[in-house]
């Protein structure tokens, strides 16, 4: 038989859970700043909408293998050698 749960309890279950929230948050936003300032993007004067589309665009493909179950392996073959030198990161996506 399951104990019943007090509420202090599940308050403390709630305020863990909102703090481990908050630490992968902020685990994810280092991890994306990382990558920008690698590729010389946050050196670059991008509006946010462009930014948020390029995102959506890149989240979309990433969706889109993870149906195929290829994820990792559509994204690998693309990089170049010369990833971290930021030369990559100014071609135009304009179409």
């Amino acid at each position: 038989m399951a104990a019943k749960s007090s509420i202090p309890d599940i308050d403390a279950q709630i305020e863990k859970l909102r703090e481990r929230r908050r630490t992968m948050i902020a685990k994810s936003a280092e991890r994306f700043a990382r990558a920008a300032t690698k590729s010389g993007l946050a050196e670059m004067e991008i509006p946010d909408e462009e930014l948020d589309a390029v995102f959506d665009e890149i989240a979309a493909r990433f969706r889109k293998a993870e149906k195929k179950g290829t994820a990792g392996a559509t994204a690998s073959p693309r990089r170049s050698a010369d990833r971290g030198t930021g030369t990559t990161a100014a071609v135009s996506h304009d179409g």
